[in-house]
Parts: structure tokens; C-alpha cells; sequence
């Protein structure tokens, strides 16, 4: 016996399912050898099982009969095999499955490893032939040693274990068979794309609780909280944060910490979605904490069943909004996963550059507040452009290029990037409009530290997040003064497009308003509601269920703009049309009004080419006389340019006369210049 445990104690996961795959073969020939006379004839009607055979009988068991060699084996399988994670001994464990019903699992699972059984199992059967062992079978095959099958085919059912092909068939002609996914791990398989929504992470491949760059509290928190798990005190752990943010990394730290691997699972649907079941015997297999991300709306609740295995934790991605029930939350923690500070953010450029350096580091962890996760894929992205380029450091451009690659994969089907360039000195509009526009900057630039420069109360009640609205009519620079705010502070501008995120149907639009402002939180883009007041409309008398659900919609709309941690714009030509409660939340309100002579002057200047032969009579006249809006001054300025090109010149009074009239007669006024 002492040879038997030294065997046993040097098993690895493949080894121990191999004995087991002897172990339910020496089952099948005892119960073939009582229905044959004689060994020639099994294997003359089963050639096959000669080498199954001749395998089981040079390890041991030559020359003994069979009953005999079943408990030698019996005995092999079940021998303690030291400390290594044994996938059928764990699973064995955490669901109190006996010998026989692992054999009976391994015997479901038979023709996944070798088809040949499925000509022997028709054989078998008793009525319809099927090449998959039926209910009826095991419990002939196993009558002897268990009695009634049917509990321990219960709890394999239950389980998820077993699945049963043709439920509308009596129940002893049920036909069963392992989830390929189980049986791959049953056998020891450890591949990393367990399944198109699942994918398995080794614990060495998984960040330390020391290697993640989080705040101390944070760290002392998930140390505290893998001690919890261990114990059994806390069966599930939730983090809550942005997407790209470290969930799922601080979620694989405690795993690391417990000894276990990760099982990162998406797109589970809810409750009954069968893949839930899979992942209690799945995690018992491969020795995995299972990672589930979810992203429930505003307002929606997602339930999540308790998985299945009396030892089987749980981990939860989740996003900030929407809620958790079911028995999978009862006894559960919460974590919040935070967007770094800048300190943290410097520490995650510095590793996602690697060798390359950055000249101005200081500078983008203060101007660029993204996520974690999206950090450290733009750094990555940088480096290799600058890689590419044959740059030994990184450069502000290459920085902007990998963010927009990423901005592109999440926000390119909801919303437009707007080119952004030039400075304020571009900007023709009054003193005050223009104070306010550097207040708004000022307010952009130090968003976080201005929590610190207030009291402490005030301080826990501030967010990261600015809301401006720019208000006044068409044509006066609020577009303008969008792009420039996002120049002068170095980030993209994207506007929302409405038609992408607006649904006939009920919670949809607040579902995509939702999914837009998320991806523009990670991203840390500036985002744009032009003409904001069809959205932001004011609330109505409820009169029919239409005006319920606009309503809604504005309610959720005012509780999404208070918990914005991004930089959002809004604009409107008629801000009497919005709600009074949208421009209360709004932290900057420009007013643009139309330009002053002196101030259309400017905008006249910043238009016109530089080798313009406009006569200065002629546009002091036309700034002082002609109250033309920004918008208005920009179009007449194209077709002079278009006359101009017309007739073989530059730009001339008499093509800049033609322009203006031609803005006025669009307009249907009277144009005030002399004829």
C-alpha cells in the first residue's frame, strides 16, 4: 500500500482522471463479463477495451480477478494525493459525490473521450439504441453497489453536472451527457478561452495585492475581505466602479490570495440563464473564483442565484448603477473600485510606458482622469507608436493618438468626435461672456483638488463632475466655444448623437443616455449636448402615459447630469424651454449674446484670408451697420471666398458686398448697407 500512496500522492489532475477513466472501464467489462461466457467473446463484440484493458492490468492488477482488481482500483483512486488540486477529489468534496457517482459522471461522459463506447452503449441499452448511456442503464450497471440511482443522478442533474438529452423520453430511456466545458475540465484541461463567455486566468498570471494600484485603505480592505471569504463568513464580493477600472484586477488579487485562479465570465443574461449552473461545478474543477461583470441600467435590479457547490464563492464586476438581489448577494461585501487619483495615475502611465519615458508626466496624470484599465492600454498604445517611429520616448501626440483609438471603440456609435484646435484668443464675444469661459477652464483644470480647498462637509458633497450650458441664440459661438474649451484643456470633444440614443421604446433612451455618459466618464472626453433642450425639456401635467414617460426620462436625466464625473456641455438656442431644475445642477451658464460692432470686427478679421483686398471703409461699415451673428459672418465669408475663386481673385469689397447682402436676403431682411 505504501507504493499505492507514493503513486497517489504524485498525481497531477490529468493522472487522477485517467484512474478514474480505468476505474468505470473495469466497471463496463464486469458487467459485460457476466452477459458473455467467456473474455474472448467481450473482446471479439468489444475490440477496443483490449487496450483499455491491457493499461488497467500493467498497473497492477494483472491475474487478478475482477472484482478483486475493481477495489485494488477503488482503492488507487481514493488514496490521499498530497496536497495538488485534483479537479474529480475537489468536486467529489464540495458536493458530496461518492466513488459510484463519480463513476456514474465519468461514465455519462465516456463517449466525449472515446466515441467507440457509443457503439457499446447502444448495444447495452434496453429499448430505443442510443449512443449515450441512458438512466436505465446506469441503474442496471449500477444496482449491485448503489441500489436506486436515481438520487445520486438527481443531485448530478442538479448539479449541472449532467444534462439530459431528450427530456420528453420516459425517464429510464434518458439519454445523458457532460457539458463539454466540465468534461474538458474534468480531465485537467487548464486552457485559458474556456468557452466564447468565459475565460479562465491562472493565479500566477494574477496581480498581487501588493502589485495593485490602489489606495492603502482600498488594499487593507481586500486583505481583510479575502480573510472573510476564506472563512466562509462572506460568500460573495461585489466591486463597484467604472468599466476598465480595476474591478476584475482587485477581484483576481483576492483570488490570487486564496490560492485560486479566476473564472471571468460576461453577458450571463439573469436567473435562469443556464450558464449560472455551469459555474459552481466549473470553479470547483479549475479552482477559480468566478468574476462575473455585470451592467445593470439606472433603476434596474439584477438577481443573481447563489452558484451551485457548498464551497463556491463569488465575485461581481458591477457597474455604479442599478441594483443586486437573489440568494447570490445575501452574504456579500461591497467594494468601491475609484477612478485613481493622480498619484496613482502617474504610477500607471510609468507602467504602461515601461522603458519609454515621458517628458510631460506630471502634466497628463493632472490634465487626463481616465480609468485605470484605460490607462494603462493608452500607455501601451503610445509606446508603440512612438516605438513605431523609432522614438525613444513618448510624446503628447502619440498620448492623444491612443486615446482616441480608444475613444473610437467605445464612443464612435454614440456620439461624434469634433475636431478641436486653436485657443481663446479665436473667440469674438464680450468681456463678461469671456470671463465666465475662463472661469468654466479654471473650474475644468482643478476639479479634483477644488474638494480639498473647501470645507470638509462641502467637500464630501462635491464631485469630479462640470456642467455648463452655453445659452443664447444661433450663431453665436457656443459650438466654437465648445472645441476651444476642449483645446485649451488638451482632451476630445465628442457631440451626442441623438438619434442613437433616443427609443420609442420604454427605458431604452435612458439605458443608452447611460451607456454614453459611462463611456465618457472612463474616457474622460469632453461631451457635447448640442441644441440640449430636446433632451432637457421641462416637466409636464402628466395627461397621458406619453407625458409619464417623458417625465421619466427628465427625472433620470437630472439624477445622471448631479452624478456625472465627466466634463459635459450643453447648448441651447432656447434656454426658457429647459427645466428649471437642469440649469440649478449646472455649475458654469454662459450667456452669448449676439457680437457688439467691435466684436463682429474681430470675427470679420479672424475669418477673412489673410491676402484679402477688402477695403477697411468697407468692412468698418459693414461691422458697424450689419448685425450679423458669428454663425452668419462664417457663411457670408465662404461664398465671398467662392466668388472670389469664381472669378480668378482674392477676396474684393464688391465679393464681400454680394456675401452680405445675399446672408440678409436668406434671412428675410433688408440689408442696411448703402446700395
Amino acid at each position: 500500500m505504501s507504493t499505492e500512496m507514493e503513486e497517489a500522492e504524485a498525481l497531477t489532475p490529468a493522472g487522477h482522471f485517467s484512474l478514474y477513466l480505468y476505474a468505470v472501464v473495469l466497471h463496463l467489462l464486469r458487467h459485460a463479463a457476466e452477459s458473455h461466457a467467456s473474455w474472448e467473446e467481450v473482446f471479439e463484440q468489444y475490440p477496443f477495451l483490449v487496450g483499455y484493458f491491457r493499461e488497467v492490468a500493467e498497473n497492477g492488477v494483472e491475474g487478478m480477478p475482477l472484482d478483486e482488481a475493481a477495489e485494488f482500483w477503488r482503492r488507487k483512486v481514493t488514496g490521499q494525493g498530497g496536497d495538488a488540486h485534483l479537479p474529480l477529489r475537489a468536486l467529489g468534496a464540495a458536493y458530496g459525490l461518492d466513488y459510484d457517482t463519480l463513476l456514474m459522471l465519468m461514465c455519462a461522459g465516456l463517449v466525449e473521450e472515446d466515441a467507440r463506447f457509443g457503439a457499446m452503449f447502444e448495444r447495452m441499452q434496453v429499448g430505443p439504441g442510443h449512443h449515450r448511456p441512458t438512466v436505465g442503464l446506469l441503474n442496471e450497471l449500477w444496482q449491485e453497489t448503489v441500489g436506486d440511482v436515481q438520487r445520486p443522478l438527481r443531485n448530478l442533474r442538479e448539479c449541472g453536472l449532467v444534462e439530459v438529452v431528450n427530456p420528453e423520453a420516459p425517464r429510464a430511456e434518458w439519454a445523458l451527457r457532460v457539458p463539454a466545458l466540465l468534461w474538458d475540465a474534468l480531465r485537467g484541461e487548464f486552457q485559458e478561452t474556456l468557452a466564447p463567455w468565459a475565460r479562465y486566468r491562472a493565479p500566477e498570471s494574477l496581480l498581487g495585492l501588493e502589485e495593485l494600484v490602489v489606495a492603502d485603505e482600498a488594499r487593507s480592505s481586500l486583505a481583510t475581505v479575502a480573510a472573510l471569504l476564506s472563512s466562509g463568513e462572506v460568500r460573495t464580493l461585489v466591486v463597484r466602479g467604472p468599466r476598465h477600472n480595476g474591478r476584475r484586477a482587485m477581484l483576481g488579487a483576492v483570488a490570487r490570495g486564496l490560492g485560486r485562479g479566476v473564472i471571468e465570465v460576461e453577458g450571463l443574461k439573469g436567473p435562469n440563464d443556464e450558464r449560472w449552473r455551469l459555474l459552481g461545478p466549473l470553479a470547483t474543477l479549475l479552482n477559480a473564483l468566478p468574476v462575473v461583470a455585470l451592467d445593470p441600467a439606472p433603476g434596474e435590479t439584477v438577481e443573481v442565484p447563489r452558484p451551485s457547490g457548498g464551497h463556491t464563492l463569488l465575485g461581481l464586476a458591477v457597474g455604479r448603477h442599478g441594483g443586486l438581489s437573489g440568494a447570490g448577494v445575501e452574504h456579500s461585501l461591497t467594494l468601491n473600485a475609484d477612478v485613481p487619483d493622480e498619484s496613482a495615475r502617474r504610477r500607471l502611465w510609468g507602467r504602461g510606458f515601461g522603458a519609454r519615458a515621458y517628458t510631460d508626466a506630471a502634466g497628463l496624470c493632472g490634465r487626463l482622469r481616465m480609468t485605470s484599465g484605460n490607462i494603462l492600454r493608452a500607455a501601451r498604445l503610445a509606446a508603440a507608436r512612438a516605438s513605431l517611429e523609432g522614438r525613444e520616448g513618448v510624446v503628447r501626440e502619440d498620448v492623444r493618438e491612443a486615446g482616441r483609438a480608444l475613444n473610437r471603440q467605445a464612443l464612435d456609435t454614440l456620439a461624434t468626435r469634433v475636431h478641436v484646435e486653436g485657443d481663446w484668443s479665436q473667440l469674438a464675444a464680450s468681456a463678461e461672456t469671456l470671463r465666465e469661459l475662463h472661469a468654466l477652464e479654471s473650474r475644468c483644470r482643478h476639479r479634483e483638488r477644488l474638494r480639498e480647498s473647501v470645507g470638509e462637509a462641502f467637500g464630501r458633497q462635491l464631485s469630479c463632475g462640470v456642467r455648463a450650458l452655453f445659452g443664447g441664440p444661433s450663431g453665436t459661438g457656443k459650438t466654437l466655444a465648445a472645441r476651444l474649451l476642449a483645446s485649451t484643456l488638451g482632451l476630445d470633444l465628442y457631440r451626442l448623437d441623438l438619434s442613437s440614443v433616443v427609443n420609442k421604446y420604454i427605458g431604452e433612451t435612458e439605458k443608452g443616455l447611460n451607456q454614453l455618459f459611462a463611456r465618457a466618464e472612463e474616457l474622460d472626453v469632453i461631451l457635447l449636448l448640442d441644441e440640449g433642450d430636446a433632451l432637457l425639456t421641462q416637466r409636464t401635467n402628466v395627461q397621458s402615459s406619453n407625458d409619464r414617460y417623458a417625465n421619466l426620462e427628465t427625472n433620470y436625466l437630472l439624477q445622471r447630469l448631479e452624478s456625472y464625473e465627466g466634463i459635459i456641455v450643453v447648448t441651447t438656442n432656447a434656454a426658457e424651454r429647459i427645466d428649471s431644475a437642469f440649469q440649478r445642477r449646472m455649475d458654469v451658464v454662459v450667456d452669448f449674446r449676439p457680437p457688439e460692432p467691435a466684436e463682429r470686427r474681430l470675427i470679420w478679421q479672424l475669418h477673412l484670408p489673410q491676402a484679402h483686398a477688402v477695403e477697411r471703409p468697407v468692412l468698418e461699415e459693414v461691422a458697424h451697420r450689419c448685425a450679423l451673428t458669428g454663425g452668419q459672418i462664417r457663411n457670408a465669408v465662404l461664398h465671398a471666398s467662392l466668388l472670389a475663386l469664381d472669378d480668378g481673385e482674392v477676396v474684393t469689397s464688391s465679393h464681400l458686398d454680394a456675401a452680405v447682402r445675399r446672408e440678409y436676403r436668406k434671412a428675410g431682411a433688408v440689408c442696411p448697407l448703402r446700395s
